[in-house]
C-alpha cells in the first residue's frame, strides 16, 4: 500500500505540474458557459430570429431554455466529450512515459510494475470526476444566472447522477486508449485509436447498431439519440464492461511481460 501510495503521489504531482490540467478544465469550462449562452438566446425569441444562425443553432443543440434541457446537453458533454478527454488525458499519462524517455527510470524503481498502472489509473478517474464535477456545477451556475425556469432539487440530483454515469461509462471505454500509448510508445496511437472508435461510434449510432458497439454507449445513454433511445438493453454495458477489463488487462499485462526500451 505505501509503493501505491507513493505511486499516486508522483502521478499527482506529474498531473499538478503540467499543462494538461489547466487545458482540461479550461475545455470544459466551454461548455456550460455556452449552454447558459443557448438558454439566455432562448428566452428570446424576437433576439434568436435576429442572432439569424446563432438562433437556429441554439435552437438545434440546446432544445429550450429550461433545466431539463440544460442538465441533458452537460450529461451528453460528460458522455461524449468525455470520451474524447479522458483518451487524450489516458494517452498522455500512459504515454508520456515514452516521449520523455523517463520509462527506463520508472522501471528502475524497487517496486512492481502493476503499482504504477495501477497509480495512473486512480489519477485518471479522479482525473476524469474531478472535470465532470466542475463542468457540472458551472452549468448550474450559469442556468441560475440566466434564470431559466423548471428547476428543482430533484432534477438537479437526477442530472447529477446522469452526468456521473455518462462519466462512469465514457471513463470504462478509455482502457484501451492505455494499451495502445504503451504499446505504440507515445502520444499518437491511442490518439489515432480515439479518432477511429469515435467514427465507428457515429456510424454505428446512425445505423441502429449503437447499443450493440460499447463505444455508442455513453452517447446512447445521455439521450444523445432521444430519450427513447437512451433506454438501452442490459447487454449494452456489460459490452461497455468487458471493453474496459480487456483494456485493463492489456495494459497491466503488457507492463508487466513486454520486453521494455531502456
Amino acid at each position: 500500500m505505501n509503493l501505491l501510495a507513493a505511486a499516486l503521489q508522483s502521478e499527482c504531482l506529474k498531473v499538478l505540474r503540467s499543462k494538461v490540467l489547466l487545458f482540461t478544465f479550461l475545455g470544459f469550462s466551454l461548455v456550460p458557459l455556452a449552454g447558459g449562452y443557448f438558454m439566455w438566446i432562448l428566452k428570446d425569441p424576437e433576439a434568436a430570429r435576429q442572432m439569424g444562425l446563432i438562433g437556429a443553432k441554439a435552437q438545434i443543440t440546446a432544445g429550450t431554455a429550461e433545466w431539463s434541457s440544460l442538465l441533458t446537453m452537460l450529461a451528453q458533454v460528460a458522455a461524449a466529450g468525455g470520451m474524447v478527454i479522458d483518451a487524450i488525458m489516458a494517452g498522455w499519462l500512459f504515454g508520456r512515459e515514452f516521449s520523455d524517455r523517463t520509462m527506463k527510470d520508472l522501471l528502475a524503481l524497487p517496486a512492481p510494475r502493476s503499482t504504477f498502472v495501477a497509480a495512473k489509473f486512480i489519477v485518471l478517474a479522479a482525473w476524469s470526476y474531478a472535470l465532470s464535477a466542475y463542468m457540472y456545477l458551472l452549468g448550474l451556475a450559469a442556468g441560475h444566472l440566466v434564470v431559466i425556469p423548471g428547476w428543482s432539487a430533484g432534477l438537479a440530483w437526477e442530472g447529477a447522477l446522469t452526468v456521473a454515469e455518462c462519466t462512469g461509462l465514457a471513463l470504462a471505454i478509455t482502457t484501451p486508449v492505455a494499451f495502445f500509448a504503451c504499446y505504440g510508445r507515445g502520444y499518437l496511437p491511442p490518439i489515432g485509436w480515439m479518432f477511429f472508435t469515435m467514427v465507428l461510434a457515429q456510424i454505428a449510432a446512425a445505423t441502429g447498431w449503437g447499443p450493440y458497439f460499447p463505444w455508442s454507449v455513453p452517447a446512447l445513454h445521455s439521450g444523445a439519440a432521444g430519450s427513447e433511445a437512451a433506454l438501452l438493453p442490459a447487454f449494452s454495458y456489460w459490452l461497455v464492461a468487458l471493453t474496459s477489463a480487456g483494456g485493463l488487462a492489456a495494459t497491466f499485462a503488457w507492463m508487466q511481460f513486454a520486453d521494455q526500451p531502456i
